[in-house]
């Protein structure tokens, strides 16, 4: 295709409220209306080009999908930002590591995730390796019925001094989560049974899984696990040691 023709396409393309993508570079500016002899034209312009190379279209479609991922996560840091402070805040029982630390990193999980598990080991070497970090957990329960119930045994046990015993205990459970084996995992690690249960219920466990969906919609969040290097980058999936090493390093370059 001529420079001449990919001009004119270009400018088709920007008309019809299409961002120009690498394949077609945007020599022409838009018009602000047309005769219907010019878009007549158009029409023609992009039939053919679309005959002579298809590729042209799946292009601009892939622009406007990075272009408005980009905008997301732009949106998102923006957020992170702004709402610092509320972000980075979590009961005591869900901060983790050096609570005075020089960078925080929160953390979105939901219980039920099997990326969510696979990070815990990772975490825990993170946060030992390095004594200057601080981390917030925020459970949501994103998933299914299923992850509620867990959510809400666990913000439950904190009520009993145990949310770090009751999460790693339905983390790490493979049984389907049911009161009664709720009830059994509350024994099992020294909590009262009758009283978890009831709190299950409570109003301040309810704030809490609230406040923390509250927060993940904030940050446009899409998925499990994700994590917040300060506010500097915002990371969804599982990721390596070294990933998180390197995204702690340039948050700290950052700040």
């Amino acid at each position: 295709m001529t420079r001449p023709t990919r001009a004119r396409l270009a400018g088709a393309f920007l008309a019809l409220g299409l961002t120009a993508s690498a394949s077609v570079p945007a020599f022409a500016e838009p018009a602000t209306s047309f005769t219907p002899q010019q878009r007549a034209e158009i029409v023609s312009i992009l039939r053919q080009a679309l005959k002579d190379d298809p590729s042209i279209l799946s292009d601009a479609i892939v622009a406007l999908r990075q272009g408005a991922q980009q905008k997301a996560s732009d949106d998102a840091l923006s957020h992170v930002k702004s709402d610092r402070e509320r972000l980075q805040k979590g009961p005591d029982y869900t901060v983790r590591g050096n609570p005075n630390g020089d960078l925080t990193i929160v953390e979105f999980l939901d219980p039920r995730c099997g990326y969510c598990r696979s990070m815990v080991p990772v975490v825990d070497a993170l946060l030992k390796a390095d004594p200057k970090l601080r981390l917030v957990e925020k459970i949501v329960p994103v998933l299914s019925e299923k992850s509620v119930l867990d959510t809400q045994a666990i913000f439950a046990a904190a009520l009993q001094g145990g949310y770090d015993k009751m999460k790693r205990a339905l983390m790490q459970d493979t049984a389907p989560p049911t009161l009664d084996r709720i009830r059994q995992l509350a024994t099992a690690n020294g909590l009262s049974a009758d009283k978890l249960v009831a709190d299950m219920h409570a109003s301040s466990v309810a704030a809490q899984i609230n406040e923390n969906l509250a927060e993940a919609r904030l940050i446009g969040l899409d998925g499990t696990p994700t994590f917040v290097f300060g506010t500097n980058a915002i990371i969804p999936g599982a990721v390596s040691a070294e990933e998180m090493r390197a995204q702690i390093k340039n948050a700290r370059a950052a700040h």
